[in-house]
């Protein structure tokens, strides 16, 4: 199954978003720690070197990520004078005076009055972000894509002003790996995607690339060599059965989507930054409170 998914809106969202970067000081570019490439939007890279606009990324969600690699990420996204990063997560939540220095500095020139730009793919904690910097609940939230559908500016003091936008994909997400990442973090709306399809790409890179998570979480040793064997051992498991007494295929689905979403399997991170890849250790992390699983 190819996942695409750029509603109406999303295109007029873009639109929008092409002018709003041409009159702000700063881009706050919101990522998925778990996921920061596959998160990043190539359009906004574009609109940002177009109007030589600086950056800061928060790798949001950190508390579900992996900490030594996104330590390596805020290092790799760090850029003397065009862009920072801070990590965001339960835990270790931003406080707006950090956010605020961070986007005095890279703005390129001084004057009285500031504005940035929050944005975001869906479903990636831009609204939450908001709400947590001003320390008021100005923007509506949700664990569903695109709650948030206009744009909206808030005064976050005297000197700065923050516009939240609505999430937005890409029109083509050519980069079919990436997106299926998306799909199981829930970036994408469930009604545009096949469960089965989603939770069956993400037992694959889970068997190859953290074994041990799936052990911790699931008791299920030794795993076996497919995806489809062990989505059916876990549907065993979970007596993910239907009336007639077949699998139950969208339910266990959801069942591993779900726990991936919620950080059940531990603080993963799909995605390393080039200077990193090689450091299989920098990947993931037990769930907290439990021991963990060595080969």
């Amino acid at each position: 199954m190819t996942i695409s998914w750029y509603p109406g809106h999303m295109f007029k969202a873009n639109k929008e978003l092409a002018k709003l970067i041409e009159q702000v000081d700063v881009v706050i570019e919101v990522l998925d720690a778990r996921m920061p490439a596959a998160s990043s939007n190539p359009l906004l890279h574009k609109m940002r070197r177009q109007h030589h606009k600086p950056c800061l990324h928060i790798l949001n969600k950190a508390d579900l990520a992996n900490p030594d690699a996104t330590r390596a990420w805020v290092k790799h996204l760090t850029r003397a004078g065009e862009s920072s990063a801070l990590p965001n997560g339960t835990g270790q939540l931003l406080f707006p005076a950090t956010i605020v220095t961070h986007c005095q500095r890279l703005a390129q020139h001084q004057k009285r009055r500031y504005s940035a730009a929050i944005i975001g793919i869906p479903n990636v904690g831009k609204s939450t972000l908001l709400n947590q910097i001003s320390g008021r609940k100005l923007a509506k939230t949700g664990n569903e894509p695109a709650v948030t559908k206009n744009q909206q500016r808030i005064k976050l003091n005297e000197n700065w002003f923050l516009f939240d936008t609505p999430g937005v994909l890409w029109p083509r997400l050519e980069d079919q790996d990436a997106a299926y990442r998306l799909a199981a973090a829930g970036a994408i709306r469930n009604t545009a995607i096949v469960f089965e399809d989603v939770a069956m790409e993400a037992a694959e890179f889970l068997l190859r690339d953290f074994p041990e998570a799936l052990i911790e979480r699931y008791r299920i040793q030794p795993l076996p060599g497919s995806a489809e064997e062990f989505m059916s051992i876990l549907a065993e498991r979970r007596a993910c059965r239907t009336q007639r007494g077949d699998t139950d295929w969208h339910r266990v689905s959801e069942i591993l989507l779900h726990d991936f979403r919620e950080g059940k399997l531990g603080r993963l991170t799909l995605e390393l930054p080039p200077a990193a890849a090689s450091n299989q250790t920098l990947h993931g992390e037990p769930p907290a409170g439990t021991p963990e699983t060595h080969a």
